[in-house]
């Protein structure tokens, strides 16, 4: 079975010049903890409504103006859409990752993947990748700053 197969494909997105504020309110608006974060279409980051408190709240800033690239994870995990599920639902599990964007040859996105689809559709794999996924993972207490 192909990611393809089970994706979501119409994605809401924000720009890397939005404001936090802007992309806050499209997940409110959207029910959703994260988007993914692109120039025209081409995929260049995620923002989730964690890197919003912990980037931009607790660091005091002003979310109207500091732009969704000042926040976003640019490290992002991502597949192709003609990946094997197995094998996504292995890199989400590792990676402990809830969804994953999906991109074309041209670094496009052209969907997102989620436990969920992959729960919905039956994925092989899936219950393996939620349970690596809830793990709870060691904070970080070394008091370094990151």
């Amino acid at each position: 079975m192909r990611i393809a197969e089970v994706m979501t494909s119409d994605v809401a997105v924000v720009r890397p010049r939005d404001s936090i504020r802007h992309a806050a309110q499209r997940m409110d608006d959207l029910n959703i903890g994260s988007l993914p974060v692109c120039d025209g279409k081409r995929l260049v980051g995620m923002i989730t409504d964690r890197d919003i408190t912990v980037r931009v709240t607790a660091a005091g800033l002003d979310p109207e103006n500091t732009a969704v690239s000042d926040a976003m994870s640019q490290d992002v995990r991502w597949c192709w859409a003609d990946d094997d599920v197995e094998e996504v639902s292995e890199l989400m599990g590792e990676a402990q990752v809830r969804r994953v964007p999906v991109i074309n040859a041209d670094k496009q996105l052209v969907g997102m993947v989620s436990l969920g689809d992959l729960s919905t559709k039956h994925a092989p794999g899936a219950a393996e990748t939620l349970e690596e996924v809830s793990t709870p993972s060691v904070p970080d207490r070394s008091g370094r700053e990151t």
